[in-house]
């Protein structure tokens, strides 16, 4: 038992364990900018992130195996705990993995996993050591939250709709004068769009569909493996609002992603990005690229959450050519100059999204919504979202910039060590920030619960 532990011990430090909390919250901040919830797209990024990312760890002391022998013979290779061909396999054969795990995410994610992959060997291997070095690691880590915010909004369809907040059960459909079956209509009103869902267990064709009293359904409701599908119509929720440009169905229930919250209470989605009847299938023709065109929009709005990611990482990186050695102020200073930098950035609400698109000639605009406290939540949402994105900007500071302070005023290795490391921890406050931010309060909280055991696991192996 004793050399089974002594083993798993020397591997955590090769792989950096505690290092490891940091990881997932790149692509839930990534998933959080693309405005979409996140899906099994997410989760494949974080999984394969995870394998990247401990790929990059174990070929990091195998590169440094000649250096470390003379700075750091206590690590697991130069003290013979782990062999060197073992970790250059252990390296291959999770980037294999992870380049594997993304890949199922749709060749778009393959594609930027692949780019990061690049950069992670490219910097073990030959960037390391030169003045390229600390941009190359920025790079990566901002490619890493990138990787999460493209499987998102361009992987496989989530099976369930966008966010509901409302929902009606129908107790029947007619069309044509004739009884069609029994219809069930569900509407949400999200806090940036409009999602419908339909099912109906026969079908109604060229004529009106109501559902429960509540609202109406215009233009053709069609069974589609017992459950129907709305297409070509508008679609009138009275006192809740509207929804035109029909509704696809995606794994069982249908959708429109895109679309607004209008202001006084109206809410309006058209021309919804996710169309097709299996979860994953790409549709063709001029849907297939408006799709494509979605995809891309929502993915470079995690372009400035993946700048300050990389910012954090170039200064983290800067600190660090000096750990054993030290004697450096500028590096712990220009750290900490980021980091209130960073600070004042995720603090502030994101700018909202531009408006949904114009009505078309001769409509009403919709209904209002008429939800009562409607107001009143949307406020202490507001205030929710400014609280925690203050109370994660002060703990991304606190972690981050108290040490960096240290070890200005007194440049010596320990105090450097002790830098590096709270800076590395801090991008646990600093994805969770982001993602407060972008509006995803669940993503913020998932990401922020990592950081205690970040600290537990960090008391016992060393994150540098």
């Amino acid at each position: 038992m004793r050399p089974f532990r002594v083993h798993a011990r020397a591997w955590a430090e090769l792989l950096r364990l505690p290092a490891l909390f940091t990881v997932p919250g790149d692509a839930l901040a990534g998933a959080a900018a693309t405005g979409l919830r996140p899906g099994r797209g997410t989760a494949l990024a974080v999984t394969s992130s995870l394998c990247l990312y401990e790929a990059g760890m174990a070929l990091n002391d195998w590169a440094d195996r000649a250096e470390d022998a003379a700075e750091r013979p206590h690590r697991p290779i130069p003290s013979g705990r782990v062999h060197p061909t073992a970790a250059l396999t252990a390296a291959a054969a999770l980037t294999a993995a992870g380049l594997a795990l993304a890949a199922r995410a749709g060749r778009p994610a393959l594609t930027v996993a692949t780019a990061l992959a690049g950069t992670v060997w490219a910097y073990d291997l030959t960037l390391k050591h030169t003045k390229a070095g600390p941009t190359a690691m920025a790079t990566a880590r901002a490619l890493d939250l990138l990787l999460g915010a493209t499987a998102t909004a361009t992987g496989p369809a989530p099976r369930a709709g966008a966010r509901v907040s409302h929902q009606w059960r129908g107790r029947e459909a007619a069309g044509g004068g004739r009884r069609a079956g029994v219809a069930r209509a569900a509407g949400a009103v999200g806090g940036a769009g409009v999602a419908v869902a339909g099912e109906a267990g026969g079908g109604a064709g060229g004529g009106a569909a109501r559902a429960g009293g509540l609202g109406q359904v215009a233009g053709e409701v069609a069974p589609a493996r017992g459950l129907g599908r709305v297409t070509g119509g508008a679609a009138r929720a009275r006192g809740l609002g509207k929804v035109a440009g029909g509704a696809a169905q995606a794994g069982g229930s249908s959708r429109v992603v895109r679309g607004a919250a209008r202001p006084g209470g109206f809410a309006w989605a058209a021309d919804g990005p996710s169309l097709g009847g299996r979860p994953g299938r790409a549709p063709g023709g001029a849907r297939a690229g408006r799709v494509a065109r979605e995809g891309a929009r929502r993915v470079s709005s995690a372009l400035p959450a993946a700048l300050a990611l990389g910012a954090h990482t170039l200064a983290v990186t800067s600190v660090s050519r000096h750990e054993t050695q030290g004697g450096s102020t500028t590096a712990p200073l220009g750290a900490l100059a980021t980091t209130l930098a960073l600070v004042h950035a995720v603090a502030r609400p994101r700018r909202p999204a531009a408006g949904p698109p114009s009505l078309p000639a001769g409509r009403r605009p919709a209904v209002r919504l008429g939800l009562p406290g409607a107001t009143h939540a949307l406020r202490w949402a507001e205030g929710t979202g400014a609280l925690a994105r203050a109370a994660l900007a002060l703990a991304y500071v606190t972690t981050a910039g108290r040490p960096y302070l240290h070890a200005a005023l007194n440049p010596s290795p320990p105090l450097t060590q002790r830098a590096v490391g709270g800076g590395i921890r801090a991008l646990i406050p600093l994805q969770a920030a982001l993602a407060a931010r972008s509006g995803s309060l669940g993503s913020a909280l998932v990401a922020a619960s990592l950081a205690p055991a970040a600290r537990r696991f960090a008391r016992r192996v060393s994150v540098t």
